[in-house]
């Protein structure tokens, strides 16, 4: 199957910016094998010398003596020392945490780590990470960094995984399939079809742009507001009939796909479906795997792999395109009223920071490690994508 025709966020594709955490834990940075600048200890001052200033026998001068140091000398050197141990001490017991994290790490991604211990800190831990990260790009699938935390005198990795969504407006016109439906040779099409969108509405809790608490419902306001107050629209008959389309047979296919006939129905759709042509059989291959997620992951829903505010911090209101910005049902996705809705929608997220995206964060602490993954949302909005296809191409 080809693949849709994407509507990318934002014109010019930039890197978007991640807002630095502020609070504990720390962060460990672990210096580089090359990097100068380290702290030496011990006194560098060499110790004062003493002389005589009057004319001696030379047996006097024959005698040695230890040179005397003043009393703050003294304590310099013994606090030098001090600190020595102590930071030895916390070198030490840093990694040792570090190779306890990193044997759990290992085990859990099933990696072949490089023999470092032996190699002297802070070499050994230097090459232990560029090692591992290396293995980790190429054998973990959404994998995006790992992190050395400290955190109440412990020293752990922290891995996230992170789905890519590529700056993609996932908006599923809801139209086409009104549409669909008016042709009887596509009754058992639009039947899959519907279990489908039943299925994202339901449960994959996709926004429909017809609840005024969805973003494309306050978006599409707007862009009516602008277009009917413009007087000298020389195009505003058509854009009056798409407004009006995208109001009644919005409402009219939410009452559809709200059927809950729709999900206790599907298996049975799916078995009695009879494909005609290479039409019928996309919609067929569509739903029987969107059917397979259902039945693996009965409860899973675009939102359950967010991270909220008051765990990572980074993620704020009026800086970051939140998921139900980008993934939702429209009304259709051509026509002048889609082109003009696309653009306000494409200048408002290109003022935010970040994007919202499904991430799993795990920890290497000694404890039992989640044991989530990313693998509904990489089956998930390929599936998505194939859904917005069909309907915009039928």
């Amino acid at each position: 199957m080809k693949y849709a025709i994407k509507n990318y966020i934002g014109k010019n594709k930039n890197t978007r910016k991640t807002k630095a955490k502020t609070t504990a834990p720390t962060i460990r940075r672990i210096c580089r094998v090359d990097e100068t600048g380290q702290e030496r200890f011990g006194n560098s001052e060499r110790p004062t010398k003493i002389s005589s200033d009057k004319s001696i026998t030379n047996g006097f001068l024959k005698c040695t003596f230890l040179p005397k140091l003043k009393e703050n000398d003294v304590q310099k050197l013994a606090s030098d020392e001090q600190n020595l141990i102590q930071i030895q001490r916390k070198n030490a017991k840093t990694e040792s945490d570090f190779y306890q994290s990193l044997s759990q790490l290992v085990e859990h991604y099933r990696l072949n780590p490089m023999t470092t211990i032996l190699l002297g800190y802070p070499y050994n831990i230097a090459l232990a990470l560029d090692d591992i990260q290396k293995q980790l790009k190429n054998k973990v699938r959404d994998w995006k960094e790992i992190l050395v935390i400290e955190e109440k005198g412990k020293t752990y990795f922290t891995s996230e995984e992170r789905y890519n969504t590529g700056a993609i407006l996932y908006y599923i016109p809801i139209v086409p399939l009104y549409r669909l439906s008016k042709n009887p040779k596509r009754k058992q099409a639009v039947q899959l079809l519907q279990s489908v969108c039943s299925y994202l509405y339901h449960i994959a809790r996709v926004p429909y742009y017809r609840k005024q608490d969805s973003y494309l419902f306050w978006m599409y306001e707007m862009v009516t507001e602008w277009i009917t107050s413009d007087d000298e629209n020389e195009e505003m008959s058509s854009y009056l009939s798409e407004i009006k389309q995208l109001e009644q047979i919005g409402d009219f296919m939410e009452q559809k796909i709200y059927n809950q006939n729709n999900l206790t129905r599907f298996k049975d759709h799916l078995k009695s479906f009879k494909a005609k042509d290479s039409f019928d059989n996309d919609c067929f291959m569509l739903a029987r795997k969107i059917f397979s997620l259902y039945q693996q992951y009965p409860n899973a829903t675009i939102y359950q792999n967010l991270q909220s505010n008051t765990e990572t911090e980074e993620y704020e209101s009026d800086t970051v395109v939140s998921m139900d910005k980008y993934v939702s049902f429209c009304s259709e996705a051509k026509g002048l009223l889609f082109q003009t809705l696309f653009e306000a929608v494409n200048s408002d997220l290109q003022e935010y920071a970040t994007m919202q995206e499904p991430r799993v964060i795990k920890k290497f602490d000694g404890r039992n490690i989640t044991n989530n993954n990313l693998d509904f949302e990489n089956r998930l909005f390929p599936l998505i994508e194939e859904l917005i296809y069909i309907l915009n191409n039928f």
